[in-house]
């Protein structure tokens, strides 16, 4: 190893200036700075030295006297790769510690020297900075990239190079011998064809390079070992290895098997595969280079025929796809030509034409089908003409038969609108058509298929489409699209009316709308527009929220009219164009709730229990009871009858003469406050007799209908001569008390008594009495309100045994209490 040794030279220039006094003495001496100055060179390493270590490689001086050492720092000492160079302080010598590879640390590395007084540790000098270059050696031999690859080449590739690349690396110093290498073919098997390497200018790339053909037949794997070598001392290399497969390509044509084909189809007739024909194809079966490809050469002028390869057995397939006419024809012959999908390619030869053969095709007459001249045909008729027009007679030809053996036959009619004649084929009308019938969508074009049978063997038929135009006319009326809108009484008051008419142009639309004869409409409605697809319905001022009818005429362009009624909800739509709905009810009973519930019916059907222990009862003293009604306990699903257990029995009143006081005449209930003093004997004498007159039904029929006959003359007086004695509260309360109850025994009744109320209490206010309705037709249907009552006398509480056994036990104890007490029941 070579080292450049580092000079410390310590220049010391000392400027003294001497002068002399009077007398011609020395001038005293001028102290001069002296400079000292760092001379550097570069520290070369060999790497990978054998040492032995430490190894000398440099020393520094410095003639500055006194007592000082030297520091060093950087690259390899302190910072990364750390540990490879150090320093003796005292000598200065520079060692380098263990063997460097650089390839691994790369220098140069950077070094800073220093100088310092050993007692105060002061830096005496300058920094000085040195570099250390690692030198390199041959240590790193040439590598291939990949040493063992499998390559895939064509059989057909081309001279020169081949797409096979040698990549090499080396890691020694670039643009030195130790990296420049070379690479050569050591070893092909097999020999033949000759390959090569060749060396990309410019770059450290090589390729393998093919002088000759590859012949896949022969040939179908090559083995390459080449090399590289470097040009250092001592020279290194390595080896790779390159495995060429060759994939077979096109290198051999199809050939035909046989080199003539016969075949036959019938006239007319489109048949697939009726023929096939087979090729032979060396080369690898399944790849593009032994695939076929049929083609016509010669016969197919009118493209009759169709040839496809099957992809298994790589046959051709021959098809009639347009069916020969015999007439014409009877053979036919096809001219086919083969090749492979792949382009045939040869090494260093001419390519030879495609192999061909001749196909003969024979075809066999057979019955053809009658043809019409005209298909399809197109007939034109109006709407709803009277049937029995004739509308179409086709014309028809056949080649194999004569016309006057031909039938016809209806073979689609959907509407039954058509007949056909069999001999001739006239078509005839069979029902009035109507252009708008469901059945035509829209298309105003009815179909007809008709067909022709001839009398061959077998009988062929012939189809023809017959296409019935219908004009229109103006058989529909205008009308609604929607018959009902909603208009939001909050947002707007127009709302957009569309109409339809089942004719077209011109017996259609625009339409004309306008409304109808109802003055009242016209004060609350109007239109604009009134014409054009729609009209619009505009509400004259705000309505009340709630459903109106509104009639509408409606005219089209040959003022044919329509009526129709749009029904207009007015209503509350809120942010939508939809009417508000009414907010559902909900109750939400919780547990203490449904308990308070069961406990409440409980209670009540305990209080008429004990109620009804008390019946019979004969009261002292009756309360005056107004406008009450009767009051009865009764069963839900009974229909009338009341309970016959009463705290105080329905006096009967008769109504007798009116008499006549001071000229004056009155009711005798009128006179019932200057009766008090005969009142309890009269009473006394009315309950019994009202107790002998109810056991009989007919008898409270009787006491009702004499009642009721008086109260158009005089019962308005004695109501209120009733309610005019509310002040005696002695036995005069039992008589008004029997009045108001026969009163409610009938509604007739009791809506009267409530009329005459009514008129006492607002005779201030005269326009707001009361009054019957006038008579306006036939009368109802239903019975009469007199005949309705309240409750009857005779209801039974024999429904009372049905309310369960805990109230049977109740009711018990309320009998063994009603025995004790002798009450009368």
């Amino acid at each position: 190893m070579r080292t450049i040794n580092l000079l410390l030279l310590v220049a010391s220039i000392a400027l003294a200036e001497s002068w002399s006094g009077p007398k011609g003495g020395l001038k005293p001496e001028v102290l001069a700075r002296s400079k000292r100055r760092w001379v550097l060179s570069t520290i070369e390493v060999v790497e990978e030295d054998e040492g032995p270590y430490p190894l000398n490689i440099s020393q520094m001086f410095n003639t500055m006297s006194g007592n000082h050492e030297f520091h060093i720092s950087g690259n390899g000492v302190d910072l990364h790769p750390k540990g490879y160079i150090e320093i003796n302080k005292i000598s200065g010598v520079v060692f380098l510690k263990k063997r460097i590879d650089r390839e691994t640390h790369n220098g140069p590395f950077h070094i800073k020297f220093d100088i310092y007084d050993k007692q105060t540790k002061k830096k005496l000098d300058k920094e000085l900075s040195f570099d250390v270059e690692i030198k390199d050696i041959n240590d790193n031999k040439p590598l291939f990239v990949e040493p063992m690859k499998e390559i895939d080449v064509k059989e057909n590739a081309p001279e020169d190079v081949l797409q096979i690349p040698l990549m090499v690396e080396d890691k020694d110093l670039e643009n030195t011998p130790n990296s420049n290498f070379t690479v050569s073919l050591i070893k092909q098997t097999p020999e033949e064809p000759k390959l090569s390497v060749k060396h990309l200018g410019g770059t450290n790339h090589h390729q393998l390079t093919l002088h000759g053909c590859f012949d896949y037949d022969k040939v179908k794997r090559y083995e390459v070992i080449v090399q590289a070598v470097d040009r250092g001392v001592p020279p290194l290399s390595s080896t790779a290895v390159r495995i060429i497969n060759i994939v077979d390509t096109n290198t051999h044509p199809p050939k035909f098997k046989a080199r003539e084909y016969h075949g036959q189809v019938n006239e007319s007739e489109v048949i697939h595969d009726f023929l096939r024909v087979a090729v032979e194809d060396k080369d690898t079966p399944g790849t593009p280079g032994w695939r076929a490809k049929y083609f016509f050469i010669k016969g197919n002028d009118d493209e009759n025929y169709k040839i496809e390869t099957d992809p298994i057995t790589n046959e051709g397939i021959l098809s009639v796809i347009k069916g020969k006419d015999f007439e014409k024809t009877m053979n036919t012959t096809l001219v086919i030509g083969v090749q492979n999908e792949e382009t045939l390619w040869l090494c260093k030869s001419t390519l030879p034409t495609a192999d061909s053969i001749n196909v003969t095709v024979k075809v066999i007459d057979v019955n053809d089908p009658p043809k019409f001249l005209k298909n399809p045909a197109d007939v034109y008729l109006r709407e709803e003409e009277p049937p029995g027009k004739v509308l179409y007679t086709p014309a028809v030809k056949d080649e194999d038969s004569e016309v006057k053996h031909i039938r016809f036959k209806l073979l689609k009619d959907p509407a039954d609108w058509v007949t056909i004649d069999e001999k001739t084929g006239k078509i005839t009308s069979k029902k009035a058509m109507d252009r708008e019938a469901p059945i035509l969508n829209g298309s105003s074009v009815y179909t007809v298929l008709i067909g022709a049978i001839d009398n061959g063997e077998p009988p062929a038929t012939g189809t023809g489409t017959v296409l019935i135009h219908l004009g229109d006319i103006n058989d529909n009326l205008p009308h609604l699209v929607n018959k009902g809108v909603i208009m939001c009484g909050n947002k707007v008051n127009k709302v957009m009316v569309a109409a339809h008419d089942a004719d077209i142009p011109p017996f259609s639309g625009p339409f004309s709308f306008s409304l109808g004869d109802d003055k009242t409409v016209a004060q609350l409605w109007k239109l604009d527009p009134a014409s054009g697809k729609e009209g619009g319905l505009v509400s004259r001022k705000t309505l009340p929220y709630g459903n109106y009818t509104v009639p509408l005429v409606i005219r089209d362009q040959q003022n044919v009219i329509g009526k129709d009624s749009l029904q207009v909800m007015v209503c509350d739509c809120g942010d939508k164009a939809v009417c508000r709905g009414k907010e559902p009810i909900s109750v939400n009973f919780g547990g203490p709730g449904i308990g308070l519930l069961f406990a409440g019916l409980l209670l009540f059907l305990l209080l008429l229990l004990i109620f009804m222990c008390q019946c019979g009862k004969k009261f002292t003293h009756m309360p005056i009871i107004q406008e009450e009604g009767s009051q009865t306990l009764i069963k839900y699903n009974q229909e009338g009858g009341g309970s016959e257990c009463k705290a105080e029995p329905t006096r009967l009143l008769t109504p007798t003469s009116p008499t006549v006081t001071d000229g004056i005449k009155q009711h005798p209930l009128q006179m019932a406050p200057v009766m008090t003093q005969d009142m309890d004997t009269y009473n006394s004498s009315m309950f019994t007799t009202i107790n002998t007159n109810m056991t009989s039904l007919g008898m409270r029929q009787q006491a009702r209908d004499t009642f009721r006959s008086q109260r158009g003359q005089s019962m308005y007086s004695t109501w209120n001569t009733n309610n005019q004695t509310n002040a005696y509260q002695g036995n005069s309360s039992r008589f008004k008390r029997s009045v108001s109850m026969l009163s409610h025994q009938h509604v007739a009744d009791h809506i009267d008594r409530r009329l005459y109320i009514i008129n006492r209490n607002n005779v201030a206010y005269p326009e707001y009495q009361p009054h019957q309705y006038g008579y306006e037709g036939q009368g109802s249907k239903c019975q009469s309100l007199d005949q309705l009552s309240f409750g009857d006398p005779a209801d039974e509480l024999k429904f009372l045994n049905d309310l369960g056994p805990k109230f049977k036990t109740l009711g018990g104890i309320c009998h063994q209490t009603i025995k004790e007490k002798n009450i009368q029941i």
